[in-house]
């Protein structure tokens, strides 16, 4: 079963990711805003992973002192999509 998600984050320059997950395993993540690389990048090496070892890779990584990052606003939007199950 095909789940689809879009998190607003929070305390990032990404306004908001768009996350499919089947299974568990994360299919495709796109971030509105963002450095583009840095969440493209993001993206690409999620994509085949399970949400589990996403969240796990992601949570807690911060950005310039903010407390969070995109790669942890992620982690946050995967803990809620598996929450939801």
């Amino acid at each position: 079963m095909t789940q689809r998600y879009i998190y607003q984050t929070q305390g990032t320059c990404s306004r908001q990711i768009e996350i499919e997950l089947e299974n568990g395993i994360i299919k495709s993540v796109r971030f509105d805003g963002g450095c583009h690389g840095n969440t493209q990048g993001i993206s690409r090496l999620t994509q085949g992973l399970k949400a589990t070892d996403a969240i796990e890779k992601l949570e807690g990584i911060d950005c310039k002192g903010k407390g969070t990052s995109c790669p942890d606003q992620l982690a946050h939007a995967l803990r809620q999509m598996l929450r939801s199950r």
